[in-house]
């Protein structure tokens, strides 16, 4: 099994030994790049490192890793229009290509770069995250119950 970012067709491919399943996307509004603080989509060679959110239920919004108590809604976001909602459930990613997504200032788990649920409203298909994949929070769930920590992900320009 493996994941496939396709970033020019903002999809997200699972692929397993018989079957594939894709997911619509959204990016980084800056395009790709390994940069730390440049708010770019890595590409390359990652795995997942950690699974975060197991039985959260649908909306729950987390900082820095961790559940806030608060789940997401229009409300909320009204009350804090500047966050960047990381919903759900996290795919908390890490390079595998030393001195290109791995390691130094390019360090894809050191960046926080995370496959994670977004809001309903958040558009999906056009890019707009700030460096993370964001993904609709039912489709989130459905990939998160399919893949494992270690799984191969390929994140293609």
């Amino acid at each position: 099994m493996k994941i496939v970012i396709h970033i020019h067709s903002q999809l997200l491919e699972i692929i397993d030994k018989n079957s594939s399943k894709r997911y619509s996307i959204s990016s980084a509004r800056n395009g790709v790049g390994q940069q730390s603080g440049s708010h770019c989509t890595p590409t390359g060679r990652h795995i997942i490192r950690a699974k975060i959110g197991t039985d959260a239920p649908e909306n729950t919004v987390f900082v820095g890793r961790r559940p806030t108590g608060e789940v997401y809604s229009p409300e909320l976001a009204t009350r804090f229009p500047d966050r960047d909602w990381i919903l759900t459930r996290i795919l908390w990613l890490s390079g595998c290509e030393l001195g290109f997504n791995r390691l130094g200032d390019v360090d894809t788990m050191r960046r926080y770069i995370y496959i994670h649920g977004t809001p309903d409203s958040t558009p999906l298909g056009v890019i707009g995250s700030a460096g993370c994949i964001r993904m609709g929070n039912s489709d989130m769930i459905d990939l998160y119950e399919r893949v494992a920590v270690g799984v191969p992900v390929e994140i293609n320009p």
